[in-house]
């Protein structure tokens, strides 16, 4: 390497292309374009990408790893020559740990603007100089680090959330003009989930583009993505949204939700991440059961008109099922309960405390549905045989 890439000002045509080098810091830029970071609240500045890293991705942990051990170039930087900086592909946290250290301004001006206490340890002046320059290696497009990036933060030891997921296998689709089938397979993945996730990203975008719902407006700093990429695979959200029965078994299309449903798609969408702005709590906490019972509330105009009205997705639900249904689940509901109850005699001391006014009034009202459910069936006509 010449003397004026050590110094970390040669034009960028001197770092070698496929190949490792020690750069200075100065010359490398955190990525604007980096899936993590896309589709949250806030600007694009440095401050901007430093705190959104600070808050969501343990660079606290960072900056006590480097206090105690200096930094460890393991692994270089994955960068992209950009003008007359280094646009870093892959290792935007550690780059923001690093430049922490060496620019007190910045923790000032994150801990001003987004309201965060970072604390910067100490750090000794040698392990200080450890974070001068750093490894990278440089790759000729953005596509070219999509197979490496994508195995790593989707399937192996760094892995990205969902949504940072998505949105990275769909900017590649969208880039590339590749199969899906082809993206996974390139990536690590076995199943159909890419696949899933990219549809959702599409949705979520045409959402955003029509105007109406904003992730940046959802309820909570956390982003399920995988409530929106699951519900959508549901047959009640795909009736619900006007979506074909097969629309998610094809490669992704632009706008995929009709127009005349926009609205039950803002409705969906703060059902299961609510707005700040409106003051809505989103109703769907678990993906397990309430994605499903959110779809069953979907397929129910009762349902659907309690859910409205009251915001309750257990009273909706509720609503939502048939007769039968209710009739089967109580059932079987009151035989587990009487069951405990017979398992626990022994905690009734014979005193009246009006315990045996409600088993006999059990006993009475089983005896009443015991004997309609007869009356009923003597009534069904018979089978053919």
């Amino acid at each position: 390497m010449t003397d004026a890439a050590s110094r970390g000002g040669p034009a960028q045509a001197e770092i070698p292309l496929r190949a490792a080098a020690r750069v200075a810091v100065e010359r490398l830029a955190l990525d604007r374009q980096n899936p993590r970071l896309a589709g949250r609240e806030g600007g694009t500045t440095d401050v901007d990408i430093v705190a959104r890293l600070y808050r969501g991705e343990d660079l606290g942990e960072l900056l006590q790893s480097i206090a105690a051990n200096g930094y460890l170039d393991i692994e270089p930087l994955i960068v992209l020559a950009e003008a007359a900086r280094l646009t870093v592909l892959e290792g935007n946290r550690r780059l923001a740990a690093i430049r922490l250290f060496r620019e007190p301004r910045l923790a000032a001006d994150v801990d001003k603007r987004a309201r965060l206490r970072i604390s910067v340890p100490e750090i000794t002046d040698e392990r200080r100089r450890t974070l001068d320059r750093v490894s990278v290696y440089r790759v000729a497009e953005r596509d070219e680090a999509h197979s490496f990036i994508g195995f790593k933060h989707i399937n192996g030891a760094a892995k990205w959330d969902s949504y940072a997921k998505a949105r990275f296998a769909a900017d590649w689709y969208r880039a590339d003009g590749a199969a899906l089938t082809d993206i996974a397979a390139r990536i690590g993945d076995r199943h159909d989930t890419v696949k899933r996730m990219v549809n959702a990203i599409y949705v979520l975008d045409q959402a955003e583009q029509e105007g109406v719902f904003r992730l940046a407006d959802r309820a909570s700093p956390r982003l399920n993505f995988s409530h929106l990429y699951t519900a959508l695979s549901r047959a009640p959200y795909m009736r619900f949204l006007g979506l074909g029965s097969s629309w998610a078994r094809f490669e992704p299309a632009a706008r995929p939700v009709p127009r005349e449903r926009l609205s039950e798609l803002r409705e969906v969408l703060q059902w299961l991440y609510g707005s700040r702005e409106n003051d809505i709590d989103p109703v769907v906490q678990l993906q397990n059961p309430h994605v499903k019972e959110l779809g069953e509330v979907l397929d129910s105009a009762e349902g659907l008109e309690a859910l409205r009205a009251t915001g309750s997705l257990s009273d909706a639900f509720a609503s939502a099922g048939s007769a039968e249904r209710k009739f089967r689940d109580a059932l079987v509901k009151a035989r587990s309960e009487i069951r405990i109850a017979s398992n626990n005699l022994r905690g009734f001391d014979g005193r009246t405390n009006g315990l045996m006014g409600i088993a006999e009034d059990v006993s009475e009202t089983a005896q009443s549905v015991v004997g309609w459910m007869r009356n009923k069936m003597k009534a069904r006509p018979s089978d053919p045989e």
